[in-house]
């Protein structure tokens, strides 16, 4: 059946974030400095330490269903944690975690053939966006930042629907957005569970970029792997 839509990861896939997590304690700084601002009179240590735990008290519960709540829910319940009444849809909240985001998008750089290689793909396939993070605001901006978003027929990140790759349901909405069967579908990512396990098991054509070495991939074959993305236009006609 021939494919009418690619998906796409986002993070190490369209776009690279700089290693060992370099982004998070200026971004974590920046949200600090944020709150101080607005009234809370905490010191950067006290809240570091309540939005770590609050951040994997959180996980600990989502991944048993694989659900990814609103980065503002951690922020809330770190601020509750030490006494402050803040709801995570709250001002405080928001501006907090749009504080992070704009750190973290520093960190955060195009791949260099990523824009040439969609505009290549837009109007032969339909295209969507399925990404991880907490910020789905975040997406969006890096893809506005370079131009980008309009390219996609849909955007679903994992934040705003609470469902986390590889979850079947976020994939599921893709589709059903899309109009279309999975069987018409390839999906393109660098993590082995999140974009290719998870996609394959849903029905979907899989095509892995190969940012790292992964012995997961040993047990899950993708329909292709490429190198680039400069080889995806290629490696699509061949699924």
């Amino acid at each position: 059946m021939p494919i009418k839509a690619v998906l796409f990861d986002m993070f190490d896939t369209l776009m690279l974030i700089e290693k060992e997590h370099a982004f998070y304690s200026p971004a974590l700084k920046q949200m600090h400095t944020f709150i101080v601002q607005n009234g809370i009179p905490v010191s950067f240590p006290t809240f570091r330490d309540a939005y770590i735990k609050a951040r994997d008290t959180l996980y600990e519960k989502a991944d048993q269903n694989m659900e990814e709540p609103h980065f503002n829910l951690r922020v809330s319940n770190a601020l509750q944690s030490l006494g402050y009444n803040v709801d995570s849809n709250s001002e405080l909240a928001a501006g907090a975690t749009n504080a992070f985001c704009l750190e973290f998008m520093k960190y955060v750089r195009i791949d260099e053939p990523t824009a040439e290689t969609l505009h290549k793909l837009h109007g032969k396939y339909k295209l969507g966006m399925v990404s991880n993070f907490a910020i789905p605001e975040c997406v969006v901006k890096l893809l506005e930042q370079h131009g980008l978003d309009k390219l996609f027929d849909v955007i679903i990140v994992s934040g705003a629907v609470n469902k986390r790759k590889p979850n079947p349901e976020i994939f599921k909405e893709a589709l059903t957005k899309l109009h279309v069967a999975a069987s018409e579908t390839v999906f393109v990512g660098d993590t082995v569970d999140a974009d290719i396990k998870g996609p394959k098991d849903v029905g979907m054509k899989t095509i892995y970029i190969d940012r790292r070495p992964q012995k997961e991939l040993e047990q899950v074959c993708p329909d292709q792997t490429i190198k680039s993305l400069t080889e995806l236009p290629a490696a699509i006609q061949k699924c």
